[in-house]
């Protein structure tokens, strides 16, 4: 793939914050952009890196009026001597071109995918921090451009990349956080969008999140559709129960986003020779757990956080204390392995990691 390149202008270059343990997420954007269009008829095109702008769009564009967008979430990490390493990307855009097909969207082929965010990332070096705990996040995105109101898949179509530096999702890191059982709202239903990870999902999801944080609470845990019972997903992320000797996590059953970090969690927690279960699990069976002190952990997994343990649950005004509220062994283990991998500390014996010299 050819890809334009023009660099930013001392003018255009951004400020960097200085300070690398303040970053937060997602505040600050780096000096650089990726940028390629679509057309039916002729397919992708037009591939460049340009300075970071706004997007100009035309207010009929069909992403405005009917929701065709997509966007995928991936970090970049300085690896010992400066190497940049990227923690499984082709995994990310292959569940991108599941989430286009449910969309109605073009495909991206995951090498001309990855050859633009290894451009970028060249580009852009300089922005990538350098501390532990910190990384730069990547956002590809696809939007439908065609201005037209009409409800049809769009003819035309931007996919995009922007870049910034982060910190941790969680400013508490691994302390654990206190969820609210959602009873009132569901993030998808079998059949919807829950698979796809697709703008509407989190819009959808904004109303119970504010709600739960009103009430002093960091996040949801999302029920099934079907009778609020079964548990699907934790705020953005999914979810992972370690119950007496085993992990319990909830299958993938067409609601519920093929997390690449999920996907990590039971590919090493089966080597450890635990027993790894992938099994639907209902509040009632939890409530037990807790009760006769079988539930042991509670963590949700994403690329933003890694793994975030779960101190306490709230359900049905009774609260489920789990682990006394601290992180457990598990949860700790896990962190230490993945991120471990992610900078390139620790030997990769699953060759997880795409190296961009």
């Amino acid at each position: 793939m050819d890809i334009a390149i023009t660099l930013a202008t001392p003018e255009q270059r951004r400020q960097k914050p200085g300070d690398e343990s303040s970053l937060g997420f997602g505040k600050f954007f780096s000096d650089h952009m990726f940028l390629m269009r679509y057309r039916e008829g002729t397919g992708w095109h037009d591939a460049r890196i340009v300075p970071y702008r706004p997007l100009s769009l035309d207010p009929a564009a069909m992403v405005l009026h009917y929701g065709q967008e997509i966007f995928e979430g991936l970090k970049g990490y300085r690896g010992a001597g400066g190497t940049v390493c990227l923690f499984r990307p082709e995994k990310n855009f292959e569940r991108m071109n599941l989430s286009a097909r449910r969309l109605c969207m073009p495909q991206i082929p995951v090498k001309e995918a990855l050859a633009a965010v290894t451009a970028l990332l060249r580009v852009d070096r300089g922005w990538i921090p350098g501390s532990r705990g910190t990384s730069l996040y990547i956002r590809p995105t696809m939007i439908a451009t065609e201005p037209g109101l009409g409800v049809r898949p769009s003819a035309e179509y931007l996919f995009f990349i922007i870049t910034g530096p982060v910190g941790s999702y969680y400013a508490r890191g691994l302390e654990p956080v206190r969820i609210l059982v959602e009873e009132t709202y569901v993030r998808a239903a079998k059949g919807g969008l829950g698979e796809a990870k697709a703008g509407a999902n989190y819009a959808a999801s904004l109303l119970a999140a504010k709600n739960a944080k009103e009430s002093g609470y960091d996040q949801v845990l999302w029920l099934s559709a079907d009778g609020r019972e079964e548990v699907e997903e934790v705020g953005t992320m999914n979810i992972f129960f370690v119950i007496g000797d085993g992990i319990v996590t909830p299958p993938l059953s067409g609601s519920i986003l093929p997390g690449v970090t999920r996907d990590s969690v039971l590919t090493i927690t089966r080597d450890w020779g635990m027993n790894v279960s992938e099994r639907r699990i209902g509040m009632q069976e939890l409530r037990r757990a807790a009760a006769d002190g079988a539930l042991r952990e509670v963590f949700g997994t994403g690329t933003a956080a890694v793994i975030s343990p779960v101190g306490a649950l709230r359900y049905r005004g009774d609260e489920l204390v789990v682990n006394g509220g601290a992180p457990g062994d598990v949860s700790r283990k896990l962190f230490a392995e993945i991120s471990g991998i992610q900078y390139g500390e620790i030997f990769d014996r699953y060759g997880w990691v795409h190296r961009v010299e």
